[in-house]
């Protein structure tokens, strides 16, 4: 989007840091072209949003490549926790400063440094509803709960180890407890490809956090599988 260039470019000129344009379209189209005899007959759907994110990662991995600079992953705790993220897309890079801080907080600290005098984090970066922009329209929102609630319910579940039900008693809607405990033992497998990052958290994925990648055992039963 035009919106994120901009926001981009001014992010980049507040850094003094380098700021370059690569289109992905012209990448784009060379994939699904290759890619059509295979897929012939089937519509678009979440490949081709994946397939956007990858061509992303490949283009930054090959100018980490070219001139010596480590790629950071921008990957956050909320967004690893269900998987809301793409591998080797997104997901790509070396280390990922942000690999346990929860969404909500990445905006906080955002303010907070803000606050300090000068604005190092463009307002309307803050204030925009977050988009992995894969698709015409696509919020955060349109696949998940506000992040205010998704991420209080990861807390509940993760750092304080709460089961389903006294989450539930915490106040929250029982199938949006569900759903994000199935989505963050679901996803285990993406983690478990993430870059190193710093720990701030009580508990963080990955020596704190010990679940299988794959299996049909669920630590808590009272909900049933939809």
């Amino acid at each position: 989007a035009q919106m994120s260039v901009e926001d981009a470019r001014q992010q980049a000129e507040v850094l003094g840091v380098r700021f370059d344009i690569i289109p992905i379209e012209p990448v784009f189209a060379g994939f699904t072209q290759a890619l059509e005899p295979v897929f012939t007959g089937l519509a678009a759907d979440v490949t081709e949003e994946n397939l956007q994110a990858r061509i992303r990662g490949m283009l930054l991995m090959s100018m980490s490549n070219k001139f010596g600079k480590l790629l950071l992953s921008t990957s956050n705790k909320s967004e690893s926790a269900v998987g809301y993220t793409t591998l080797y897309g997104d997901m790509c890079g070396a280390y990922a400063p942000l690999k346990d801080v929860y969404k909500t907080l990445v905006y906080r600290l955002a303010r907070y440094r803000n606050s300090l005098g000068s604005e190092v984090v463009p307002v309307r970066v803050i204030e925009r509803p977050p988009s992995a922009e894969l698709a015409p329209g696509q919020l955060d929102q349109d696949s998940l709960p506000s992040y205010e609630v998704l991420d209080a319910i990861l807390e509940c579940f993760i750092e304080r180890d709460m089961a389903l039900e006294a989450i539930v008693a915490a106040g929250f809607d029982r199938a949006t407890v569900q759903r994000v405990v199935n989505l963050v033992l679901l996803n285990e497998y993406k983690r478990r490809q993430a870059p190193p990052g710093t720990r701030i958290t009580a508990r963080a994925f990955g020596r704190d956090w010990r679940y299988p990648v794959t299996s049909r055992w669920r630590k808590f039963l009272p909900f049933k599988e939809s």
